[in-house]
């Protein structure tokens, strides 16, 4: 039995067509980015829209990691 490719994932953000690297769930990402192309319960990103989300999210991450 040949070994199963990996099906290639493209960026989900309007207009951007680099290959994905990350998938969040699309309740947050929306919360963050705006509408995203797609559908489904979790969305991907490229390395940039990533990098962007993780930005914008800091302070909130920060926060959740205190209530430890």
């Amino acid at each position: 039995m040949p070994p199963q490719r990996k099906e290639e994932k493209v960026c989900q953000y309007p207009g951007c067509s680099k290959p994905a690297e990350r998938s969040l769930p699309r309740k947050k990402a929306e919360g963050v980015l705006g509408t995203l192309e797609g559908s489904g319960r979790r969305v991907h990103l490229c390395r940039d829209h990533y990098k962007k989300f993780r930005k914008a999210t800091k302070k909130e991450r920060e926060l959740e990691r205190l209530s430890w």
